[in-house]
C-alpha cells in the first residue's frame, strides 16, 4: 500500500491511462460498439444476454420463478456475455442495450421484437407480461415499486462504491473504504428495520422487489459478495439474514443463480440455458467430464 497524496483535478479531465484494478481493461469514457458481432438467437420467445452478477441474477431468478408458476411463455434462451472479454461492446449487444451493461433482453413474442434493458425494467416488463410478482394497482403496487427503485439507487454505492474500493481497486485506501462501508451498513440497517415485522421487503408477498434486492443485499448477508461478511458484520442484521436464507432456499432462486454463471464450483455453473433439462445435463462439471 502506498500513502495517498493530495490530488488536484485538472480543469478538463482526459483519459490518459487505465484506472487500474480489476475490470480496468473494460472501463472507458465513451459508448458504442468496438466490434461487429451479431447476438445469437434461440428458439424461445425470450432471449436473455447476461452474466450471473447480482444484476443478471435478478432476471434469471424472475424467469425461473415464472416457469415454476407454470408460465410456459417464460421459456427462455440465456446467452453468456463475458464482460471481461468485452462481449458487451459488440454491435449486437449495443443494439440490445446502448449502455453496454448486462442484462439485456429481446422479447420476440410479439409482431416486432422489443428490447428491454436495465434489470429493473426487465423485471417490470416480465411482471406485467405474466401478471405475476407485482400487485396490479393501489398502495401495494406502489410499495413494491418503492423498493425496486430503492435498490436501483442504492446498489451502486454497494457495488461500484464499497465493492470497488474494498475488493477491486489496485490499492486499499482508508477514506473511500470507510465512506462506502458506512453507506453499505446504513442500507443494511434500512432493510433490517423494514424486515423486522414482515416476511418480505414489501409485505407478506414475495415480489419483484425481493428479486431486485436479494442478489445484492441478500447475497452480501450470506457472505457471497466481496468476501466482506466479517468486515461489515452482516450477522448482526438478523432480519436481513433470515430473509436472505428464506429466499436462498427457493428452488427457482437456486436455479437462477446458476444461469450464465462462469465462476465458482463447476457444478454451480450453467454457462448457457436453453432448456429446463440443462440444469441436469449441461452444468460445467458434466461438460468437463464428458470432454475427458
Amino acid at each position: 500500500m502506498t500513502e495517498q497524496s493530495p490530488y488536484t483535478p485538472p480543469k478538463v479531465w482526459t483519459w490518459d491511462s487505465e484506472s487500474g484494478g480489476q475490470f480496468a481493461n473494460i472501463n472507458r469514457p465513451i459508448a458504442g460498439a468496438t466490434h461487429d458481432k451479431d447476438l445469437p438467437v434461440g428458439r424461445h420467445p425470450l432471449q436473455l444476454y447476461s452474466l450471473a452478477t447480482p444484476n443478471g441474477v435478478k432476471v434469471t431468478v424472475m424467469l425461473e420463478e415464472l416457469l415454476a408458476l407454470g408460465h410456459e411463455g417464460a421459456e427462455y434462451n440465456a446467452w453468456l456475455i463475458n464482460i471481461g472479454e468485452g462481449d458487451q461492446f459488440s454491435s449486437g449487444f449495443v443494439g440490445a442495450n446502448p449502455n453496454s451493461k448486462i442484462p439485456a433482453l429481446w422479447d420476440r413474442s410479439g409482431e416486432e421484437p422489443t428490447r428491454v434493458f436495465e434489470s429493473a425494467s426487465i423485471l417490470f416488463h416480465l411482471a406485467e407480461k405474466f401478471d405475476a410478482f407485482l400487485p396490479k394497482s393501489g398502495p401495494e403496487r406502489t410499495e413494491v415499486m418503492n423498493w425496486v427503485f430503492w435498490q436501483m439507487g442504492s446498489a451502486p454505492y454497494l457495488g461500484g462504491g464499497f465493492g470497488h474500493f474494498f475488493a477491486y481497486a489496485p490499492e486499499k485506501w482508508e477514506y473511500p473504504i470507510n465512506r462506502f462501508a458506512m453507506e453499505a451498513k446504513r442500507q443494511l440497517d434500512v432493510l433490517d428495520r423494514e424486515l423486522a415485522n414482515k416476511t418480505y421487503i414489501a409485505g407478506e408477498e414475495y415480489t419483484i422487489a425481493d428479486m431486485a434486492i436479494w442478489p445484492w443485499y441478500g447475497q452480501l448477508a450470506l457472505g457471497r459478495l466481496y468476501s466482506a461478511a466479517e468486515f461489515l458484520d452482516v450477522e448482526t442484521y438478523k432480519n436481513v439474514v433470515r430473509w436472505a436464507k428464506a429466499i436462498d432456499a427457493r428452488p427457482a432462486v437456486q436455479r437462477g443463480r446458476m444461469v450464465n454463471r462462469s465462476f465458482g464450483e463447476p457444478h454451480t455453473q450453467l454457462h448457457e440455458r436453453h432448456e429446463a433439462s440443462d440444469f441436469e445435463t449441461r452444468t460445467q462439471d458434466k461438460l468437463e467430464a464428458a470432454a475427458e
